[in-house]
């Protein structure tokens, strides 16, 4: 099915619709070749590729969804679990064809990936992580130093304030993850910010958004924090980037995994926070078109 107008503009990209199992989905493409698949984090949608898109591109069949809830996908009142968001992404490829992928992601999108190769890893060659941490990270006293800054995970997660801070008014939330997770603010234009916090204006969004923490993301921390992961094992050949300016990203929390990845590389990228693929898109682009190679 073909989309409806209203997407922004990049070139070579198409769109459409793809029916899931209880979910319309909806998907940017670009380029041919072997598939590259592109998960998306929060507040983004398929947007938030749209520097590195096009250079990928050049050598892949890149395939950019919106993700349960975000930008043009539906964003029903539930599915917002661990399980019901990796079977989104099964079906997808199913719904493709595609037996097997590339894949880079960010953010929760990331952590959809991590879930995915653990318990799918038949379905992706090689994995980039942007900006999340594998699940194999180990409690250590040194970690508590983050949670005054995820302060703003318990509230998208609660009921009602969450909705409100996300869609209502100014929409402070998603604004203030755009502006406090960069090392350059001037990183997003202010049409990228318009496209970004725009959807959360749809009450079933800033819904979706809520629920998304409360069942998938708050959750997720203290599963990886009790092991819960460790009895598992990373075969996926996997590239961490992470920027040096990120305050949630560091030695302390990256170490752990040896011993529970068969090939998991770490790389720090200077000038960058966050936001990686916006921050410093020349860089992801180059390491991912060497470790897909």
């Amino acid at each position: 099915m073909t989309a409806q107008p209203g997407f922004p503009d990049l070139d070579g990209v198409e769109h459409r619709y793809v029916d899931l199992p209880g979910l319309r989905m909806h998907v940017a493409e670009a380029g041919s070749g072997e598939p590259l698949l592109l998960l998306h984090g929060f507040p983004q949608h398929w947007w938030g590729w749209y520097k590195v898109l096009p250079a990928l591109a050049q050598h892949y069949r890149v395939i950019a969804p919106d993700l349960r809830g975000a930008g043009w996908t539906d964003a029903p009142a539930s599915g917002y679990t661990a399980e019901q968001l990796v079977a989104d992404v099964v079906a997808l490829l199913d719904a493709l064809e595609l037996d097997r992928v590339r894949l880079m992601a960010h953010d929760w999108g990331a952590l959809v990936g991590f879930l995915l190769c653990l318990y799918h890893p038949e379905r992706v060659e090689r994995y980039v992580s942007l900006a999340i941490p594998h699940p194999f990270v180990k409690f250590s006293p040194r970690l508590l130093a983050a949670v005054p800054r995820l302060w703003f995970q318990n509230a998208i997660a609660t009921p009602g304030l969450g909705p409100h801070l996300l869609g209502k008014g100014r929409q402070p939330m998603a604004t203030y993850l755009l502006d406090h997770y960069t090392s350059d603010r001037s990183a997003f234009t202010p049409r990228d910010r318009e496209l970004f916090v725009a959807p959360f204006r749809d009450p079933a969004r800033a819904h979706a958004g809520s629920a998304l923490y409360r069942h998938f993301i708050v959750p997720l921390v203290p599963r990886i924090m009790s092991g819960h992961y460790r009895k598992m094992r990373l075969t996926t050949p996997t590239l961490i980037l992470y920027g040096r300016e990120d305050p949630n990203m560091n030695t302390t929390i990256l170490d752990g995994h040896q011993g529970y990845a068969d090939d998991l590389t770490l790389e720090e990228v200077d000038g960058a926070s966050h936001f990686i693929a916006d921050e410093k898109p020349g860089v992801v682009i180059e390491r991912a078109l060497e470790f897909f190679a």
